[in-house]
């Protein structure tokens, strides 16, 4: 089973892998804020309905939704 970002819990960090969604405009999104294979990715917290998620990458906090986190598999 593959792990995705939303798995995550405060403070827990992986890589990722790959970013799904081949060929949409959310995975070119993605990818241009940094969420590319083998980025270092940290979750700082979370909203406090559980969404989005405020993640630390490269050097910089993002916030995405628990539904795009989805997209992204992590090691």
């Amino acid at each position: 089973m593959t792990k995705t970002l939303d798995s995550l819990k405060v403070g827990e960090s992986g890589k990722v892998i790959a970013v799904s969604g081949h060929n949409t405009s959310l995975r070119r999104r993605l990818l241009d804020m940094g969420l590319t294979p083998e980025t270092k990715v940290e979750v700082i917290r979370f909203a406090p309905l559980g969404d989005p998620i405020e993640l630390m990458v490269r050097g910089y906090a993002l916030t995405i939704r628990k539904d795009d986190a989805k997209l992204i598999e992590i090691a």
